[in-house]
């Protein structure tokens, strides 16, 4: 192994030929695209402890990483490896929509008729090729993080879901599929003038061997009805139905395995199925003397319902009043996660989401006992995320929550162990940029790149070169460049090479936060015989020539004890809601939360005070200072989600 590089280990099926050409097996149907690259190794990439709430439970503590989930992955694959039980997935669905959150002002003062404002979260925009090779290089990461008895379960919708499986099948094994689950995400469908409405998501679940946890879930049984046939109570106040024959007809016998062949009394026969009655006799509901006569009831307690199967309609949609709206974008209802979480992990499992979002994942986890892992890009899910899981946390510590699954896992009616503690980590440098969607058009003003509109494969263009922006705050690698490589004009290429061989078919700029030595050469190469002229320009070198934010400002100060935040200034908040800081009558309105270290070691951030309050309320501003103080570290948190951080010597 390489130093610095990790080897994938890929099975036979995922071998190559020569250029990159992928030989084909006979009965094996694979997906091709152009520029699709095998992935067989990638780079370590470290990662900075910045935040720890919470404590550790039995030498636990959940992760929660800022960074592209690729070189999060490549980070993990040291110490897990195999070691995942559960991956839950919810990618980009290659929809071609932006997704944006609303911003609003808390408890409005402001004299300007602007309180509110979208803040795009993220663009689900793609080439074609390039959303899979995406999808191909982060699915066989995932795959390696999987323990031999784990379960990955994809969630997507009608944009991709044929190509994600034929990359699923390729990666896992078409053996190796467990269900496609149809979960209806909208009650009623929109009238379309073509084609039906589409009202459902497709969830893939594939497996990695053949054993893996599976505990059957149950619809939640219809007790009225029930009640019906459940008539008699026990010394206990136990509903119960007796076990009894009807009087018509013959009864046949029944063959009960190791139980024994019962046969009910002359002319009387079984009102049960055979399953039913076979499944209380394993579970010690049913007992039957020697002549066939019942010696125990069934409760009404005891009823599971009806078995689920892979089409979903009893989970609703997220409504405006949900009291676990979060008002991110793509946010999924806590009840899917639930069934998928308790279906495939027992209490003490780890589960892991790569694409974390509001953090759904994450908070079911921490409900229902299991240990985490969660990533993102954005900081918008990240800060979401962390208050997601403050709320949480503090209502387990207040009284744990009562555990009720309908399945057969009998373990999650026993949850004692929650692993309510976490830590928060930047993977590479993540401190240009705060939210990525806006990074391009940052750099394309910072630049002065000219906009193309409606080319996918540019940005842009500058002195007479297109140019090319690399993913923002990491290194860029030579993977990075295949998506630009799969958009060319080959056609394009060999004209210009026809007439003028040894002149450039095109002339090249890449921008990038860091990138590999030989990136420009790579592009050359890969590209032959068709001559590039690539230049590079590398945002961390020269970011001392532009100015891609303002830093957000703060007055703090000692008094009595008592720490007060007098104001604070949020400049890029301010800037967009194109408000000067004396319309806005508190500074409190465009804050999200205050998080105070009172002991802070100059590395990690392990607040005492967590101020953060609900949507309409405010933060407090004055905070105790407690006698063993020594420094101090303040962290306040705007409505986009951008910190300022001071050190206040006590």
């Amino acid at each position: 192994m390489e130093q610095g590089k990790l080897d994938i280990q890929v099975e036979k099926k995922l071998e190559t030929v020569e250029d990159y050409k992928f030989e084909p097996i006979k009965g094996y149907a694979m997906l091709h695209w152009k520029g699709k690259r095998p992935f067989t190794s990638t780079q370590f990439y470290p990662a900075q402890l910045k935040e720890t709430y919470g404590k550790e439970v039995n030498g636990w503590l959940n992760k929660i990483f800022w960074g592209d989930n690729l070189q999060v992955m490549s980070h993990l694959l040291k110490e897990y490896r195999g070691k995942i039980d559960l991956i839950y997935i919810d990618p980009p669905f290659d929809s071609k929509a932006d997704y944006k959150k609303s911003i609003g002002i808390k408890n409005k003062t402001s004299t300007t008729d602007i309180n509110a404002f979208e803040e795009k979260q993220y663009t689900d925009l793609w080439s074609s090729d390039g959303y899979l090779q995406f999808m191909y290089e982060r699915i066989i990461l995932l795959r390696e993080l999987l323990n031999e008895n784990g379960v990955i379960s994809l969630h997507c919708d009608w944009h991709k879901v044929h190509n994600l499986r034929c990359i699923m099948d390729e990666v896992f094994g078409h053996e190796n599929f467990v269900n496609e689950i149809i979960w209806q995400k909208i009650r009623t469908a929109k009238s379309q003038s073509t084609s039906f409405g589409n009202i459902h998501d497709t969830i893939l679940i594939y497996s990695k061997t053949k054993s893996f946890t599976y505990n059957k879930q149950y619809f939640e049984p219809d007790f009225k009805k029930l009640k019906k046939h459940y008539s008699k109570t026990d010394e206990q106040g136990r509903i119960y139905q007796p076990v009894s024959f009807t009087q018509d007809g013959q009864g046949e016998p029944r063959d009960f395995g190791e139980k024994g062949i019962l046969i009910p009394p002359p002319g009387k026969h079984w009102i049960w199925s055979q399953d039913r009655i076979w499944d209380g006799l394993k579970k010690g509901l049913i007992e039957f003397s020697d002549n066939g006569n019942p010696k125990k009831k069934m409760f009404l307690d005891d009823v599971k319902g009806t078995a689920i199967g892979d089409i979903w309609t009893d989970i609703f949609p997220l409504n405006s009043m949900s009291k676990e709206r979060t008002d991110y974008p793509t946010q999924k209802p806590e009840k899917l996660l639930e069934r998928i979480i308790t279906t495939y992990t027992n209490p003490g499992d780890l589960v892991f989401d790569s694409f974390m979002g509001s953090g759904t994942t994450q908070n079911v986890s921490m409900i229902y006992g299991r240990r985490f892992l969660g990533s993102d890009i954005n900081l918008g899910a990240i800060e979401t995320t962390i208050k997601r899981l403050l709320k949480t946390s503090k209502s387990i510590e207040i009284q744990s929550p009562s555990i009720k699954v309908n399945s057969d896992n009998e373990n999650d009616s026993l949850v004692d162990i929650f692993y309510t503690g976490y830590s928060v980590f930047n993977v590479n440098n993540y401190d240009v940029f705060r939210n990525p969607v806006q990074a391009k058009e940052i750099l394309k003003q910072a630049l002065e790149i000219q906009p193309l509109p409606n080319n996918t494969i540019y940005d842009g263009e500058k002195d007479g070169r297109m140019v090319k922006i690399m993913p923002v705050n990491r290194i860029a690698t030579r993977a990075d460049l295949n998506e630009l490589i799969s958009g060319f004009n080959i056609k394009s290429f060999e004209k210009k090479f026809e007439t003028s061989p040894n002149k450039p078919v095109e002339n090249i700029l890449l921008i990038c936060m860091g990138h590999e030595p030989d990136l420009a050469a790579t592009l050359q190469k890969e590209m032959h015989p068709f001559k590039l002229d690539v230049e590079v320009v590398d945002i961390l070198r020269d970011k001392a020539n532009l100015e891609f934010k303002r830093d957000s400002e703060a007055e703090v100060k000692i008094t009595d004890d008592t720490l007060v935040i007098e104001q604070f200034y949020p400049m890029n908040l301010l800037q967009k809601l194109s408000l000067m800081k004396e319309n806005v009558e508190d500074w409190k309105e465009l804050t999200e939360s205050v998080k105070i270290d009172f002991n802070y070691d100059g590395a990690v951030f392990e607040p005492q005070i967590v101020d953060v309050p609900e949507k309409n309320e405010l933060v407090l501003g004055e905070y105790p200072i407690p006698e063993d103080a020594g420094t101090i570290r303040i962290k306040i948190t705007d409505l986009l989600s951008e910190s300022l951080e001071l050190t206040i010597e006590n």
